[in-house]
Order: C-alpha cells, then sequence, then structure tokens
C-alpha cells in the first residue's frame, strides 16, 4: 500500500510539475505577443500562432493524464483538490495563450497604422503587468503560497484600470483624428485580451487557495445566496390552515 501511494504521489508532483512548464510557456508569450503589436512584426506574429497548437496538444494531454489520476486512483481530501486545481488552472492557461494568439491576430489586422505614443505606453504597461500576475500566480501554485494567490486580485485591479485608460485614449486619439474605426475597435479588443489574461491569473491563485484551504471564491456567492433566500422566505405571507 505505502508504495501504491509514493506512486501516486510521485504522479502528482509530476502532473504539477508539467503544468508548471505549461504556465512558463504562456508567460513568455505574453510579452512576445506585445512586441508583435508594437513592432508590427508579421514573423513574430506567425511564430506566436503557429506555437499555440503546441501549448493546446499539451494542455489536452495534462489534462487527459489528471483525469485518470483521478478516476484510477480515487483520491481523496488535499489530494483530490490538488488534482482537481491542475484540471481547472489548466483550461485557464490555455485560454490564456488563446489570448496571446488574438493579441497577434489584431497585430496582423493593423499592420503599418500608425500607434500614438500614448497608446502604445499603455500597452506596454498591460503587457508587463499581465506579465507580472502570471509570474506571481505561478509562484503562488509552484510554493502552494495562499497568501500570494490571494493578493493577485489586487494586482489584477491595476490591469483593470489600464484597460480603462486605454479606452479613454483610444476615444481621445479617434476624436483627435489619429485612429479610424478599425484600427479603434482592434486596439479596445487588445485592452480586453490583457484584461482577460489577467482574470485567468486571479483563476489560478483562487484554485491554489482552494487547494491550501478549501477556499472558493462561489462559496461567498452561495452563502449570500442562501442566505438572502431565507430572509425571503421570512417575509413571505403566512396564509390560515384552513384544513380541517
Amino acid at each position: 500500500m505505502g508504495d501504491v501511494r509514493r506512486a501516486f504521489h510521485d504522479d502528482l508532483a509530476s502532473v504539477r510539475e508539467t503544468l508548471a512548464r505549461l504556465t512558463s510557456s504562456v508567460i513568455e508569450e505574453i510579452p512576445r505577443a506585445t512586441n508583435v503589436l508594437l513592432d508590427g512584426d508579421l514573423e513574430g506574429a506567425e511564430y506566436v500562432i503557429r506555437s499555440d497548437d503546441e501549448i493546446d496538444a499539451r494542455s489536452v494531454e495534462l489534462e487527459e493524464r489528471t483525469y485518470q489520476l483521478i478516476a484510477l486512483q480515487a483520491p481523496v481530501a488535499s489530494d483530490l483538490r490538488a488534482l482537481v486545481a491542475v484540471a481547472k488552472i489548466v483550461a485557464d492557461v490555455e485560454r490564456s495563450a488563446d489570448l496571446c494568439v488574438n493579441i497577434c491576430k489584431a497585430a496582423r489586422r493593423i499592420y503599418r497604422h500608425r500607434l500614438d505614443p500614448r497608446l502604445r505606453g499603455i500597452i506596454a504597461k498591460m503587457g508587463e503587468q499581465a506579465q507580472l500576475l502570471y509570474e506571481a500566480a505561478l509562484e503562488s501554485f509552484v510554493d502552494n503560497d495562499e497568501a500570494k494567490a490571494a493578493a493577485l486580485d489586487d494586482m489584477d485591479s491595476t490591469l483593470d484600470s489600464l484597460q480603462r485608460e486605454m479606452i479613454r485614449a483610444i476615444v481621445q486619439c479617434s476624436a483627435e483624428g489619429q485612429l479610424d474605426l478599425e484600427t479603434a475597435v482592434q486596439l479596445a479588443m487588445v485592452a480586453r485580451f490583457y484584461e482577460r489574461i489577467g482574470d485567468h491569473a486571479v483563476n489560478m491563485g483562487e484554485r491554489v487557495r482552494y487547494v491550501v484551504s478549501g477556499w472558493l471564491p462561489e462559496l461567498k456567492g452561495a452563502a449570500r445566496y442562501h442566505r438572502d433566500d431565507v430572509d425571503d422566505t421570512d417575509e413571505l405571507p403566512r396564509f390560515p390552515n384552513t384544513e380541517a
């Protein structure tokens, strides 16, 4: 029995290590996509877009390994939480890679369009903040650091603020005649892509908290629902008992 448990924990460690490597690959894609956008690098865009197939394949393989461990080993308690978290995080990481691809596709659509220095500066900041978020999320996962995972929400607020700043700058540049409609729309979408990358990093942190303590953000909503449901029930009109 002891050998079986040791083998399982070795498999669990391998799954976590594989996920960490996959996440590192996506972290590298974020600044690469930002540079593609700022430099109008069509070759770089093609590289990021083509490399997404590999990330997709690695994500599918890792997810399958995770489900096999759950099915064959029937883990309980913290081990089960760890495997469920891996399966959830894989989806966030894979989707973040897709968002990097979307940034590169937007870069191709606006190729040769001049970007105002204000816009370029905000894009650079968004790329840096998204990368910082993902690096912190990975660190929290590798170290099972609940405090660092909880801090991701505040870091994401900075990225949200940059997205709003980007939208204001797009509107201002458009009003000044420096942006055509198509470019303005593409840049607004790019700002949204960065913001979503940050959200996926936050999701990763929430899964780390789930592994460490069982905490989930949904629990707060569920508690409010049950509390409100009880309150609403108390306020329902009461009718007299008419049964004989």
